[in-house]
């Protein structure tokens, strides 16, 4: 059933369409999460790959799963709407995961096993690597289906605004679904990861498998239940005609700003002449013809031929943050650094309790920057906030620019304990006469990473969501979604410049026949100079953000955008 806005049918929508909605979002984080953490180990273990090379394939992994979702948003802002985006993502992803599992369970999609140790390994073939990269590129498509789609849709089930408790039913729906979302990635870097320790890859895939395939069942047969809104506009789209429009009418003269008829724009809006900056799209806006560009009515005849004055200032605003959002890419370096620690954690000794026959897995020390994301939240919400206020006389404590500095200066740190830590196990393994065995265990406690995973979750905590907070502060309400969406393309690309810095240190390290840095043989080489690169390049990008956030200016606490005509009528305006 699609709709528009209206929101009559009692039937459609509501509390009970919230087991579906949800079951469907923490299922599909439990199975997909749990993958991503201890896939390194599968790669060197099964496919004999290099350190360096898996890190690199997991660093594209996760890039393409942060570009999909821009995809997915599109296609379901201007074509299939939100529901069958979702559905048909879930459906990619169950797929997906199943062929990930048939790389576990087919011996032939893997290398003949070998010992690590030994120079005889055998490489995985073309066909071995399609199968392979076949199950990560249907993951990732799946991801990019229902990460951009999941959260909206399950708002557009409560989204009442004919009734008076509207927000306060928004906003409970909201707690359970990051609360749902936070526990779902604690299950799966614990749980999950654990299964896949305990018990081997089979049913380590398997059970993500299984799940997702219960995320599929549970959304399907919510399908009666769920009201399908169907967005008109695409931001996209949108900014697309923008640059279209401009180009079209380069060569024409700029009329004085403060003409009169001369810009087109929305009625009682109160953008009705350009600002002076980017002055080139104004373009855009320029009225040639009004008998042919402009409908009875006063609205565009052809929105590929004229744009609005608010629509060119909307376009504006995402080309201003655009600095600040490439201080953004350094940080996701550092919060993507899964592999390394976990080869890290295999070597130490992860015994919870001296003495004890429990190990923690070494993909689950991740769960401890979660944890400590998760914790600090709340207490800087509920205790801090309240108390910092008082000095900086504003309702948030900190700005949000004063956030993502601090976020870049803890990602710093994070990067510093990592090198000292890793200096420590490696100088201990080599005391320890472990130089040529590098599976043997160092007689040094995991709980060692602790603190840079905490740092990391700490960073996160100021610099991302501080991030989404600042974009959301300086786009109109129409533009929401722009700020997840650029968030999304920051990792992304953090993820593609992390896959470039662990090729181009491994090439330049082993030249001469050197051992690499990032060598297989975690004694031999350097991880710790590793961790100090990346120490380097988040100090200089905290440098660069300084100046980035100079040059933007000190105007993040202004809104002066106002909704067109149709955001006020309750059209749903999306990415």
């Amino acid at each position: 059933m699609e709709k528009k806005g209206s929101y009559s049918d009692d039937k459609k929508g509501g509390l009970k369409t919230m087991p579906f909605v949800i079951a469907n979002e923490a299922l599909d984080k439990v199975a997909s999460v749990g993958l991503h953490a201890n896939m390194i180990l599968y790669l060197k273990n099964e496919y004999h790959l290099t350190n360096a090379t898996g890190a690199s394939i997991l660093f594209w992994w996760n890039a393409l799963s942060n570009f999909t979702p821009i995809f997915g948003a599109f296609l379901s802002d201007s074509y299939l709407g939100r529901y069958y985006v979702i559905a048909l993502g879930t459906l990619i992803s169950l797929i997906g995961m199943v062929a990930l599992w048939l790389t576990a369970i087919l011996k032939e999609a893997r290398p003949h096993p070998c010992k690590l140790e030994s120079e005889n390994c055998q490489n995985p073939d073309f066909g071995q690597f399609a199968f392979l990269f076949s199950s990560f590129a249907l993951m990732a498509i799946g991801a990019g289906g229902i990460r951009p789609c999941s959260l909206a849709f399950g708002a557009d089930q409560f989204d009442n605004p004919e009734n008076p408790n509207n927000g306060r039913i928004l906003q409970s729906f909201f707690n359970w679904y990051y609360a749902s979302v936070g526990i779902s990635i604690l299950i799966s870097v614990t749980v999950i990861v654990y299964i896949q320790t305990k018990f081997g890859w089979v049913v380590g895939f398997g059970v993500p498998a299984g799940l997702m395939f219960l995320a599929t069942i549970m959304f399907l047969l919510g399908s009666a239940l769920f009201i399908r809104i169907k967005a008109n506009k695409s931001l996209l789209t949108g900014f697309a005609q923008v640059v279209v429009v401009a180009w079209k009418n380069k060569h024409l003269s700029l009329p004085p700003v403060d003409s009169n008829g001369w810009y087109h724009h929305i009625k009682d809006s109160r953008f009705t002449f350009p600002t002076h900056k980017l002055r080139f799209l104004n373009k855009a806006c320029i009225v040639r013809n009004p008998e042919k560009d402009l409908n009875p009515n006063g609205t565009t005849s052809d929105q590929w031929n004229l744009c609005t004055v608010q629509q060119v200032e909307e376009f504006k605003a995402l080309i201003k943050v655009i600095p600040m959002w490439s201080t953004g890419i350094m940080i996701a370096v550092t919060l993507s650094q899964h592999a390394f620690p976990v080869l890290q954690a295999n070597t130490m000794d992860r015994h919870l309790i001296k003495g004890s026959n429990f190990k923690i897995p070494a993909g689950s020390y991740g769960a401890f920057g979660i944890l400590t994301l998760t914790i600090w939240i709340a207490i800087y919400d509920r205790i801090l906030v309240p108390w910092i206020s008082k000095f900086t006389k504003k309702p948030r404590g900190l700005s949000f620019k004063q956030r993502m500095g601090i976020g870049l200066l803890l990602s710093c740190a994070s990067q510093g304990a990592a090198a000292l830590v890793e200096r420590e196990r490696r100088a201990r393994a080599l005391n320890e006469g472990l130089a040529n065995h590098p599976l043997s265990q160092v007689d040094m406690s995991a709980m060692w990473l602790v603190p840079q995973h905490c740092l990391t979750g700490l960073a996160e905590a100021f610099n991302a969501i501080g991030q989404i907070e600042f974009y959301y502060s300086q786009f109109p309400k129409s533009m929401a979604s722009i700020g997840v969406a650029l968030f999304a393309l920051g990792m992304g690309f953090g993820n593609v410049f992390g896959s470039l810095i662990v090729e181009i240190v491994d090439h330049a390290s082993s030249r001469g026949g050197k051992v690499s840095w990032v060598s297989n043989n975690l004694n031999l080489g350097h991880y710790d100079y590793y961790y100090w690169i990346l120490c380097l390049l988040s100090v200089g990008n905290l440098f660069y953000f300084i100046l980035c956030g100079w040059a933007y200016g000190s105007d993040e606490d202004t809104r002066i955008w106002e909704e067109d005509q149709a955001a006020k009528k309750g059209e749903i305006v999306m990415l």
